[in-house]
């Protein structure tokens, strides 16, 4: 069992002021589905892990969890799935749960979707993207996102590896930000620290570490970098030869490390509540 986590009152406070001020996080046209249905049915086949909806599903909340929906040339490339569709969406709803569980914040049991073409992006201060080591952005798309991050839009990135995935990962963000470069996130930023010290985290792999392979694709040495505006403040959380994703995925998997999971959900925890209140 997880334990509860009980936050400050000042983080519950600044979540409030959140909700009520920046961005609309419950469309009020999401209508409930029939148990055992999905309501991104039309993405299965683009998604590595997908489950039923939860009886639950599509209740309105102050937060909800949102992946970013790109275009890869390795769409379908070796596998079914397409990039930013891996380890959805049973990843994504064991993260939820451990939001529910970690914290007091009110969370829906299952994520958005967005893609990367709508404006619906503005409705959604928080999204995660995966796979991002072959992104490919068109020019409207770009600015979309660059819009996006300038009305105070948060992205965390997982799961990509070695120097030609960072290379094409960095060609996508600057053509968002021509002129901004990633920096290692000091250890006393408050992204590591503002509900569980994570302060000095440690690399979490995916579930080849359970056949003993540390590292993926040839990416050896863990990072957890970001893209900060003018000033200081995360845009871009990014977790580089690494797959939290993963570790989200396989925390029910008795095979897979439990310390690996667990950090994993305190770091994404972290960086959710960090959103919420800066």
């Amino acid at each position: 069992m997880l334990p509860r986590r009980i936050l400050a009152l000042p983080v519950i406070a600044a979540v409030f002021f959140w909700v009520m001020a920046v961005l609309t996080l419950a469309p009020a046209g999401a209508a409930p589905q029939h148990p055992g249905g999905n309501r991104w049915a039309q993405y299965e086949r683009e998604m590595q892990d997908p489950i039923d909806d939860p009886p639950d599903a599509w209740e309105p909340t102050e937060f909800a969890f949102a992946r970013l929906r790109y275009r890869s040339p390795r769409d379908g490339y070796f596998r079914r799935f397409a990039r930013w569709g891996t380890d959805a969406n049973k990843g994504d709803r064991l993260f939820m749960q451990a939001i529910r569980r970690l914290t007091r914040v009110h969370v829906r049991s299952v994520e958005e979707v967005v893609d990367v073409d709508s404006d619906e992006i503005f409705n959604w201060p928080f999204l995660y993207a995966v796979g991002v080591g072959d992104w490919v952005f068109s020019d409207s798309q770009a600015a979309r996102l660059r819009r996006y991050f300038e009305r105070g839009g948060f992205l965390m990135v997982d799961d990509f590896h070695n120097e030609n995935e960072w290379a094409s990962f960095m060609a996508g963000v600057h053509k968002i930000f021509p002129d901004r470069e990633a920096i290692e996130i000091p250890d006393d930023h408050p992204i590591f620290n503002i509900a569980y010290d994570t302060r000095h985290p440690f690399h979490v792999p995916g579930y080849q570490i359970t056949r003993g392979q540390e590292w993926e694709r040839g990416g050896i040495g863990g990072h957890y970098r970001a893209i900060m505006d003018d000033n200081g403040k995360v845009q871009i959380a990014i977790c580089f030869n690494m797959d939290l994703g993963d570790a989200w995925e396989w925390a029910d998997a008795p095979e897979y490390p439990e310390k690996y999971s667990g950090l994993a959900f305190r770091l994404g925890v972290n960086y959710v509540l960090y959103n919420m209140t800066h």
